[in-house]
């Protein structure tokens, strides 16, 4: 992901991806939370790809305005943390600290700053759930990884890799936790067959509730941008 923006009020994000198999430059709209993807062959220059954008500026405008639902996180808006709505608060330091329902964020750089802290608590969190739950199930994973992931919530690769979004620290705590357990159940089920669920249910308990809660609310997670410039 780049730190490339599109000029003008309010300055747009811009992620730039080289692919081999691209033969122009090309531009993306995510439905999903609005990202602004550029993609370009290996061996254009990323001024070009930038060039391309700028004449596509209305075009682009025009798309995220009619793109409901983004949140920008800033100081003084607000956010979920574990489930629960958190007030965003100018903080003094360097650190981020959170309380009942408030959390104080240095403003200088805040969504950055508040993007950190909250990737540290998902890790803390998920790596806590899934040792737990491997516990329960007999089996060890390799490693553990945190991505901001669009198609998946989390991951088990065959040499017991585990990977999840960290947005899950933005769910529910029950929601984080049927995530990780779904994860290390494919230690020992690679597949979702009857026996895999099984596993779950023996390792987690009934997860109904919280698989419904991520297809009918997961998506809604990533509507909160943490790549824009706190202007409060």
């Amino acid at each position: 992901m780049s730190d490339y923006h599109l000029p003008g009020e309010p300055p747009v994000p811009l992620i730039l991806r080289r692919s081999a198999r691209a033969r122009r430059i090309s531009l993306r709209i995510s439905s999903l939370d609005g990202r602004v993807t550029l993609t370009l062959p290996g061996r254009v220059p990323e001024a070009e790809a930038l060039a391309f954008a700028e004449e596509k500026a209305d075009w682009i405008r025009s798309h995220l305005a009619n793109h409901a639902g983004l949140a920008p996180v800033r100081i003084g808006g607000g956010v979920p943390i574990e489930g629960q709505e958190v007030e965003i608060l100018p903080g003094q330091g360097r650190a981020v600290r959170r309380e009942e329902g408030r959390v104080w964020v240095p403003p200088n750089g805040a969504p950055k700053r508040l993007e950190r802290y909250l990737r540290e608590l998902a890790r803390d969190r998920l790596v806590a759930a899934s040792d737990f739950y491997a516990e329960r199930l007999g089996r060890s994973y390799s490693r553990i990884s945190l991505r901001d992931t669009r198609s998946r919530w989390g991951s088990c690769s065959a040499q017991g890799a585990l990977m999840y979004s960290w947005r899950l620290i933005l769910a529910p705590p029950a929601v984080l936790r049927y995530v990780a357990a779904h994860e290390v159940a494919h230690l020992a089920e690679m597949n979702h067959s009857q026996a895999f669920w099984d596993q779950v249910t023996r390792i987690h308990g009934p997860y109904e509730d919280a698989r419904r809660w991520l297809r009918t609310e997961g998506n809604a997670l990533h509507r909160y941008r943490f790549d824009v410039a706190d202007d409060a």
